[in-house]
């Protein structure tokens, strides 16, 4: 019995999700769900939270591997116009889970406010930024984040300020399923110089970073006062290599994919990089990469 026969205009069944991921990797979902409004997306969680069916939700693909069997669940993704809004009242802005993180950062850089400079050159969506608070050496999302509204697996909406949730390194205490939206509080300041810290931060990056290759970012959490990139470069893992994925050259801490690439190739290359980096420095590294199995 199909669900979701009666939403065949927002459903997709077994759906490839190789294309929607920066590493061009991964099998289908059972269903694949872009909901219109806040009301299919209530329908949608409701009927799962009633069948136990699992639930997922897919942003811009920029930090996950998805793994080659696929899914044997719903993928949701907020790809369509309600959940992409951007909206500026002032100094504040509020931004739907589905609207892209770079294009929220150059439109505030744009109208001279700061504060979302730090998350130049990150991609992804802004939920996903939030989620796990997304940022680098000159800061995070959580700096500037008002309020989120949110979510729960069961239907149930609520709103979350600031002073309730913990943002912390490359994580937060959100423990619901959705964020449908979040609002922002910058700071009015001089365009041309917040313009000049974008390029500057984004030059950093691609001098640092491989940037045009298959990848989805780092894929470990930087240990405690250490650097995850220079541990495994220490243990000589750069240009390793399994199947048709290996450590970047560029930067340690990135996996990059070839043609013919697997899911499990990327997953046999982390543990490789895990057991090594354990044996030389006693340092377990901690996954910032998602994983969907």
């Amino acid at each position: 019995m199909n669900l979701f026969a009666d939403l065949d205009e927002i459903v997709k069944e077994n759906e490839p999700l190789a294309g929607y991921t920066w590493f061009r990797l991964g099998g289908p979902a059972r269903y694949f769900v872009e909901p219109r409004t806040e009301e299919e997306l209530l329908e949608v969680v409701r009927r799962c939270h009633e069948n136990e069916i699992r639930m997922y939700i897919l942003g811009r693909g920029s930090n996950l591997l998805v793994a080659d069997k696929g899914l044997d669940a719903v993928v949701i993704r907020l790809s369509q116009d309600s959940f992409n809004r951007i909206e500026f009242q002032g100094s504040c802005v509020r931004a739907g889970a589905g609207a892209d993180l770079g294009l929220l950062v150059r439109e505030s850089a744009r109208r001279g406010l700061s504060g979302m400079e730090c998350l130049s050159g990150i991609p992804g969506t802004v939920g996903g930024a939030v989620k796990i608070n997304a940022g680098g050496r000159f800061g995070d999302i959580g700096n500037v984040a008002k309020s989120v509204r949110l979510m729960d697996s069961s239907g149930y909406r609520f709103e979350r300020k600031h002073e309730d949730i913990y943002f912390g390194y490359r994580m937060t205490n959100i423990m619901a399923k959705f964020i449908i939206e979040a609002e922002f509080s910058l700071i009015e300041s001089d365009p041309e110089q917040i313009g000049k810290m974008l390029k500057e931060i984004l030059m950093l990056k691609k001098n640092s970073q491989p940037m045009h290759s298959r990848n989805a970012g780092c894929v470990f959490k930087n240990p405690r006062a250490l650097s995850a990139g220079a541990l495994i470069d220490k243990a000589g893992l750069k240009g390793t290599e399994v199947g048709a994925t290996r450590v970047s050259r560029t930067h340690a801490n990135f996996i990059i994919a070839e043609d013919g690439a697997r899911s499990e190739d990327v997953l046999r290359l982390i543990e490789i990089v895990r057991q090594k980096v354990r044996e030389r420095f006693d340092v377990e590294l901690e996954l910032e990469l998602e994983i969907w199995e």
